[in-house]
């Protein structure tokens, strides 16, 4: 047996990656980023079209984080989560104020898989210590992602992901999300929405109220093929939570600082959650870093007698990391100061004009998104929404990676359906750069034709 050349990617297991594979197929490596491009070992500049993953808000290569990280780092590195240190007590207050709560908290932890664990631990507690001592089921949706921890995978409304790893966590329970494309062709918009309201209602009743925790969603499900709800939906959810004492957790790790044309996915629809996780866009990627936001009443429950364990009984090793939470305040700053979130709307509808372009499209089934996040339902008939194979859309992304774009698809979700192309680059894109993208997908589904 020849020795393992510590100095190649055979040394690395790479996240959801079949590694049964030739060397002409493993990936390059990649040593530099700027703005919206990485550029590999080979020094072609590829247009990094999901953001890392979705993640680089800020884009690549910001060394005024670089800069704060090393002030930070130099003064100070790391403290114990159970004491505080400035950058986490500015950036707990900042959050909230630019949430519009007058009052609240913020957990932080490092990851958006940790900061839905957070949020699941918190509403068991905050129920059982309201007196609601049966609530303890939570509610999630079908294609959803929220994480890759034992309980988050459970929640995660993913079939494929969870192969292997059964039995899983126990009080879970998932309901339909809405998904105009593929909604009953005799409703309206208004009416589908309603429908997966009345799913939601039902389950909570079927299950017993006095069972039920909570509700987790994010406001437009990302990662299992971007779905963006009809407007009537989230009040919907809102009103059944609010009638049943369940509590709604708002998964905003994809969706927060600026992803979807708002600041926060959930101010289109104008609704306040009683919960809220975030990561990803909250540092860009330049340092982990994740929160779970409560409302007051619900951290008020976790007051007591030292006696009593009351007391939220959870830790990080990492939360609150001060070079984290200084680099979040400053990537948060930038995204304020270059109005970002407007970028996102404005490329939003760009691109979207141009993908019209193609949206009769023997492959092209929808087109939709919010911001900068975007997805497109590859079909192989339009009239009955076939879905192309897996293998199709693999190739499709391979085309448009050998045309210097990268992008991804919705995978590991239902069976037979990863057929959404997905965008999601940083929201510093350009109109040239956007022009890239498109050209990209058009010349690779005009190859998967041929």
């Amino acid at each position: 047996m020849q020795t393992q050349n510590l100095n190649t990617p055979d040394a690395l297991w790479r996240p959801m990656t079949q590694h049964k594979t030739l060397i002409s197929n493993r990936p390059k490596h990649i040593v530099k980023g700027e703005g919206c491009y990485i550029t590999n070992e080979d020094g072609e500049r590829i247009l990094d079209g999901t953001a890392g993953l979705w993640c680089v808000n800020v884009g690549h290569g910001r060394k005024e984080l670089a800069e704060e990280a090393k002030k930070q780092m130099e003064n100070l590195a790391y403290v114990n989560p159970t004491m505080t240190s400035d950058p986490a007590v500015e950036l707990s207050e900042k959050m909230l104020k630019m949430m519009g709560m007058e009052k609240g908290h913020v957990y932080f932890t490092s990851s958006g898989s940790e900061a839905n664990e957070v949020a699941f631990k918190i509403v068991r507690q905050y129920h059982l210590q309201a007196g609601n001592t049966r609530k303890h089921k939570i509610i999630s949706r079908h294609r959803a992602y929220h994480g890759n921890t034992l309980a988050t995978m459970t929640a995660t409304g993913q079939a494929e992901r969870k192969i292997g790893y059964e039995p899983l966590a126990p009080g879970f329970l998932h309901v339909p999300p809405p998904y105009p494309y593929r909604k009953h062709p005799k409703l309206t918009i208004e009416e589908h929405g309603e429908e997966c309201v009345k799913f939601l209602e039902d389950t909570i009743i079927y299950e017993g109220e006095e069972t039920v925790a909570a509700f987790l969603m994010e406001p437009m499900i990302s990662g299992g093929g971007v779905l963006i709800p009809p407007d009537n939906y989230i009040k919907g959810v809102r009103e059944v939570c609010d009638k049943y004492n369940v509590l709604l957790i708002m998964d905003e790790v994809v969706s927060g600082f600026g992803r979807t044309g708002k600041m926060f996915g959930h101010e289109h629809w104008g609704i306040k959650a009683d919960v809220f996780s975030f990561a990803k866009g909250m540092a860009s990627g330049y340092m982990p870093i994740a929160a779970t936001v409560v409302k007051e009443h619900i951290f008020e429950a976790f007051y007591g007698e030292t006696t009593e364990l009351m007391h939220f009984r959870h830790i990080n090793t990492y939360g609150g990391h001060p070079v984290s939470a200084a680099v979040s305040l400053k990537n948060i700053d930038i995204v304020k100061q270059e109005n970002l979130p407007a970028n996102a709307e404005k490329m939003e509808k760009y691109i979207k004009n141009r993908l019209s372009e193609f949206a009769d499209h023997p492959l092209v089934g929808d087109i939709r998104g919010r911001g900068l996040l975007l997805g497109i339902e590859l079909v192989t008939d339009k009239d009955k929404k076939t879905p192309v194979s897996l293998a199709q859309a693999n190739g499709i992304i391979q085309n448009c990676i050998k045309e210097g774009v990268f992008l991804m698809r919705n995978g590991n979700t239902v069976p037979g359906l990863g057929n959404i192309l997905i965008m999601a680059p940083p929201l510093v894109l350009k109109e040239n750069e956007a022009d890239q993208i498109v050209d990209a997908i058009k010349k690779s589904l005009n190859k998967a034709l041929n």
